[in-house]
């Protein structure tokens, strides 16, 4: 529980870090965004695995991705509990996502 609880609040901090660094971003398949970012992001009892070649497995809450613009004042408020994802075979993915702005 100690562990998960670390986990959440690193991912917290992160994605906090990873929209401030993203706010300097020149580069255009980047994320942009001008004005206040807030990101709340909270996740309990979370799994992700992935078997095989290739496959990509990931919960994620509360993330601004790439190939976004935004102007003005954003809010992320995200939760997730008790998720799972699993991705098992050649090319597969299972993803579990709350809170999530733009692509991959």
């Amino acid at each position: 529980m100690r562990i998960l609880t670390v986990l959440a609040v690193t991912a917290l901090v992160s994605v906090s870090a990873f929209a401030q660094q993203a706010q300097r971003s020149s580069n255009p398949n980047g994320v942009q965004i001008q004005g206040k970012t807030t990101i709340e992001a909270d996740q309990k009892e979370v799994t992700a695995i992935a078997v095989g070649k290739d496959n990509v497995a990931k919960n994620t809450a509360g993330a601004i991705k790439g190939g976004t613009q935004i102007q003005g004042e954003t809010k992320i408020k995200a939760s997730q509990k008790r998720a799972t994802a699993i991705a098992v075979g050649k090319g597969n993915e299972a993803v579990n996502e709350a809170g999530v702005i733009g692509g991959k």
